[in-house]
């Protein structure tokens, strides 16, 4: 871990799984990584106890200034290297002791906010690596005035990106998404050759930092059986086939549209390196029937690495101290992987 820059991680909801998972694998031998967490220390706490975890939370200094402050005073830089510490940058107002887990309030709306905006802030920065986010509730942050639906939005537009993707993976599979959270019928409506082309360009961007350097990418088809050639609607004919030549005239090892209920098994099986899906649940459900736990959330096109995991709050465990956090385990390994090695 010596000479690296820290991955910023915020701990999510505070009233869900999320600060539990964090201090979970922060204290896993197998974390490689220096860690800096973005959240409530007394949270942070609380959640080391209620797990058996045995980490000492220790206060970094919110900005440069105040690290300089004093000649004891820790570094960002620093942050994530001393065995048995957990290091823990505050964002947003301290939480009460008494926190209602298992519940959607607007306080732990704001305070996930404040957690990834911080995180945000500091990427861009280059203070940290990369950014992996612990589950935030869509809920809450509605109740504080937060338009998205969802972490990949959030990013976005805090960073100032407009053309961005959702890839979901696991060692077996990618996958990424055209559309992501809006409903069935709208997501249908919003498929556009230029949108299926800026995704397949995108797939292709992100994969050529991982061993796949001419990555194969699938293109699944919208309608059954490819749509058996306009029989079944028009849209791979229209959108999604243009979209594939045009990647293709590029220079990119783009093929589809593929009927979606084999081109999953295809992908895993090793003939593609990446699957491009049309909707949410078309795309999550291969990745997610694989294993919740294995599973990671990368957002392509951000300015810096994010990854995520793959799974929500778990309000209804949220406290007992059991839930599994090799997700976010893995999305710490995925960023370690994907961001640059930084002296």
């Amino acid at each position: 871990m010596n000479g690296r820059l820290p991955i910023a991680v915020t701990m999510g909801d505070p009233h869900g799984i999320g600060p539990e998972i964090t201090v979970k694998a922060c204290a896993d031998p197998r974390r490689r990584s220096p860690v800096v967490v973005i959240g409530d220390p007394g949270t942070l706490e609380r959640a080391c106890r209620t797990t058996g975890t045995r980490l000492r939370v220790r206060t970094v200094p919110a900005t440069a200034e105040a690290e300089g402050a004093g000649r004891a005073a820790l570094r960002l830089q620093d942050a994530g290297r001393t065995p048995g510490v957990l290091d823990v940058l505050p964002a947003g107002p301290a939480l009460p002791a008494d926190l209602p887990l298992g519940t959607v309030t607007a306080e732990a709306g704001a305070a996930s906010f404040a957690y990834v905006r911080r995180g945000v802030e500091l990427a861009l920065a280059g203070r940290v690596r990369a950014l992996t986010t612990a589950p935030i509730h869509k809920e809450a942050l509605r109740l504080v005035g937060v338009p998205h639906p969802g972490h990949t939005e959030i990013l976005a537009e805090l960073s100032g990106t407009r053309r961005y993707a959702m890839m979901m993976a696991n060692d077996e599979l990618r996958t990424v998404l055209v559309t992501v959270h809006q409903s069935l019928r709208t997501a249908i409506d919003a498929l556009t050759v230029d949108r299926e082309l800026d995704t397949i360009r995108l797939t292709h961007r992100a994969l050529r930092a991982t061993p796949a350097t001419r990555p194969r990418i699938a293109v699944a088809a919208l309608n059954p059986h490819a749509g058996e050639n306009g029989l079944f609607g028009r849209e791979d004919l229209d959108v999604i086939a243009p979209a594939v030549r045009a990647a293709r005239a590029e220079g990119i090892d783009a093929s589809g549209p593929w009927p979606a209920d084999t081109v999953f098994m295809r992908a895993r099986a090793g003939e593609f390196d990446a699957v491009v899906a049309q909707y949410h649940d078309q795309g999550l459900i291969p990745v997610k029937y694989l294993g919740l736990e294995h599973g990671v959330n990368i957002t392509l096109g951000l300015p810096f690495v994010r990854t995520s995991v793959d799974h929500g709050t778990a309000f209804d465990l949220a406290g007992t101290g059991t839930a599994d956090h090799t997700s976010l385990l893995t999305a710490l390994r995925h960023a370690d992987e994907l961001a640059p090695d930084t002296p």
